[in-house]
C-alpha cells in the first residue's frame, strides 16, 4: 500500500497542487490543502486506488475546499488592487492582467469558483461536476452563470473607465 501511494504522489503531487491553487488562489493554502487530502487518503488508499484515485482526489479536494474555508479562522480578505496602466507590449501588461483576473476570481463564492475551475480548466461537463459537488446538474449552470455574470459585470466598468481615462 504505501508504495503505491507514493509513487501516486509522485507521480500526479504537481496536478493536485495545480488544481488545489486554482481552487484556493492562494500556492500556500492550495499546497495545505492537498496535504490534508492526501493524509485522509492514505488511510484509505486500498480502496481509492483499486477505483479512479484522480477522480476522487479531486472530488475530496473540491469538496474539502468547501468546506475548508468555512472552518477557517483566518479573516483574510482579497482587498481591491489599485488600476496600474503598463506600456504596450510591455510582459508586466500580461501579468497585470493575470493579477486581475486572480482578484477577480477571489470574488466569486467557494462554489462559483469550483465550478468555473472545474469547467474550464478540469474540462468537465455539467453532469461530472454536479458529482463532484453532490448537487444537480441545474445547480451547477446556476453557479457558472451568476460566476461568468459576475466576472463580466466587473470587467465591464474597468474595461469603460479605461476608455473614458484615455
Amino acid at each position: 500500500m504505501r508504495s503505491g501511494f507514493e509513487e501516486y504522489v509522485k507521480a500526479r503531487g504537481d496536478a493536485l497542487r495545480r488544481f488545489a491553487y486554482l481552487l484556493c488562489g492562494d500556492r500556500h493554502l492550495g499546497e495545505d490543502l492537498v496535504q490534508e487530502v492526501l493524509v485522509k487518503a492514505y488511510r484509505r488508499w486500498h480502496r481509492i486506488e483499486a477505483d479512479q484515485p484522480d477522480s476522487y482526489l479531486r472530488t475530496a479536494l473540491v469538496r474539502s475546499h468547501v468546506s475548508w474555508l468555512r472552518r477557517r479562522s483566518s479573516g483574510e480578505r482579497l482587498g481591491a488592487v489599485a488600476e496600474d496602466r503598463a506600456i504596450a507590449g510591455d510582459m508586466a501588461d500580461e501579468q497585470a492582467i493575470r493579477a486581475d483576473l486572480w482578484t477577480r476570481l477571489g470574488l466569486l463564492s467557494r462554489a462559483q469558483r469550483a465550478v468555473l475551475v472545474l469547467r474550464y480548466y478540469e474540462d468537465l461537463d455539467d453532469k461530472q461536476i454536479a458529482e463532484v459537488l453532490r448537487c444537480s446538474p441545474a445547480t451547477v449552470r446556476v453557479h457558472a452563470a451568476r460566476g461568468l455574470s459576475r466576472l463580466r459585470a466587473e470587467l465591464i466598468p474597468s474595461v469603460t473607465g479605461e476608455g473614458a481615462s484615455s
